[in-house]
């Protein structure tokens, strides 16, 4: 019988230097850095990259090593830049070179909440959109003109590029980065670890400081829409509908919605659908027509397309890619979080 071959772990880089918040290389390395291959998580292999080997401050008291120099990056599958304590303090002129050549090969570049001013200093942000914490949105404008700052994202995607928000947006983010790139099932697994929500949209708004008290006596309200919508998933659902359950109108039910989540109760619902179908594809056998039926797509042609938009692969090849080779129990509906 042949031997089954141990995958390669996927290469992770932790770029670091004097400034670099301690959370933020806590949260890298929480997700890459711990083995859970007895939990079903791939092997990753993560790397603490710096200009040089010396031990680097970190607030606290702490400190962190470096493991490998600035030519490891030629090697890495990803990059992951921490955010700052002081979010104007320039990066290592090599540190900024060795993150342009990176991009350059294509490589997948990550950077939490502050790290954007990093990658901004790198003139990687140049023309295109991103974001960091609420409170330093006026900062990054003004220091970094040619970067489209969005306020109210918790992460955002652009030419190979993610930015994340403040503190738990970094979270998100390293997440939904495993998520896409290993499947959701070890997503799931690393934040059941991590004991945390495994799946938060990059679409929901972040909490940013002003009035809302209509949508805060209306919070309670829309949770529990939003719980019955994803345990009926298979059903059909109209903003009309969700907003008879929530005793309001329509037009009310859609703008409390959209101040709660970030996004409207459509685009809302097929994001939740994706990430429903994407378990289902990962821990079952059943036919697409019948996932698309459980999770609400109806047909296997409108899951396709919204796959298509969304994680821009098939569902078919998605679960070429992610389905699990051990025996597991069949489930009867994948429930995102809320």
């Amino acid at each position: 019988m042949a031997t089954r071959r141990a995958p390669t772990p996927a290469r992770t880089a932790l770029v670091s230097f004097p400034g670099v918040r301690a959370f933020d290389v806590s949260v890298i390395t929480e997700v890459w850095g711990v083995d859970r291959t007895d939990r079903g998580v791939p092997p990753f292999d993560l790397r603490r990259i710096a200009a040089d080997p010396a031990p680097i401050p970190l607030r606290g008291g702490l400190s962190l090593t470096p493991d490998r120099t600035l030519s490891w990056l030629n090697r890495a599958d990803l990059i992951v830049v921490p955010g700052l304590d002081d979010h104007l303090t320039p990066a290592p002129a090599p540190v900024l070179e060795a993150l342009r050549r990176a991009h350059t090969r294509s490589t997948p570049i990550a950077a939490l909440c502050g790290g954007a001013f990093t990658l901004a200093q790198a003139g990687l942000l140049d023309g295109r959109r991103a974001v960091t914490h609420w409170n330093l949105t006026d900062l990054l404008r003004t220091h970094h003109p040619r970067v489209t700052v969005v306020p109210d994202a918790l992460f955002l995607h652009d030419d190979n590029i993610w930015t994340s928000a403040g503190t738990a947006a970094g979270i998100d983010l390293c997440l939904h980065l495993v998520r896409t790139t290993h499947g959701a099932e070890a997503a799931a697994a690393i934040a059941r670890s991590m004991v945390t929500a495994p799946f938060r949209t990059g679409t929901q708004a972040q909490f940013i400081e002003h009035p809302t008290p209509h949508t805060d006596r209306d919070a309670d309200t829309l949770a529990a829409v939003r719980a019955y919508a994803l345990t009926h998933l298979a059903e059909p659902h109209t903003v009309a509908g969700l907003a008879a359950r929530a005793g309001m109108s329509p037009r009310s039910f859609a703008r409390h919605f959209q101040a709660s989540t970030g996004t409207t109760p459509l685009r809302w619902l097929i994001t939740q659908r994706v990430a429903a179908a994407q378990k289902l594809l990962e821990r079952t056998d059943l036919p697409l027509p019948e996932v698309a039926g459980r999770t609400g797509f109806g047909s296997e042609i409108t899951m396709r397309q919204h796959f298509a938009t969304h994680l821009a692969t098939s569902p078919r090849d998605y679960r070429l890619a992610f389905q699990h080779t051990l025996d597991q129990p069949e489930v009867d509906m994948a429930r995102p979080h809320p």
